[in-house]
């Protein structure tokens, strides 16, 4: 039973890496996809909708540091719940918020293709599913300062 609390330690220390990276992956896709799209319909300015579409990328390094904040805390029995609660729950923020950031992207991409005025203010929504990442990302960080071993 005890290697079983340890493996769930040491899977919750890297879910926020592995989930986060998967949401990237998804939302990257995603926005990259409405951009590929955008620029056979518009002469010029490709680089605002590459660049934008890079956006959800954002949350695989915010996995990063959690898996290394957890991770040095250390894995043990007194550690492991707190280590896999923490790291599985940012995990699968940092998933559905880089997924859902694509699909704002890709939404802000196909309107200022058609009206390039709005681009400014297109980003917005996608930039507010950013923040829920750095809530995220910032109770994670408190939260692992209260793991004890």
């Amino acid at each position: 039973m005890e290697s079983f609390i340890i493996a769930l330690g040491w899977l919750g220390a890297f879910a926020p890496v592995a989930l986060g990276a998967i949401g990237s992956a998804i939302g990257c896709s995603v926005a990259g996809q409405a951009a590929c799209g955008a620029m056979l319909d518009v002469e010029s300015g490709y680089g605002k909708y590459i660049g934008l579409s890079a956006m959800p990328s954002s949350q695989v390094i915010y996995g990063i540091v959690i898996m290394f904040t957890l991770s040095g805390i250390g894995v043990s029995e007194a550690t492991a719940g707190g280590l896999f609660g923490i790291g599985l729950m940012t995990g699968l923020a940092l998933l559905f918020s880089a997924i859902y950031q694509g699909q704002a992207v890709s939404a802000a991409i196909n309107a200022s293709k058609n009206k390039p005025e709005v681009f400014g203010l297109s980003i917005a929504p996608a930039a507010i599913v950013e923040g829920f990442s750095v809530f995220a990302f910032v109770f994670a960080l408190v939260m692992a300062g209260g793991i004890t071993a």
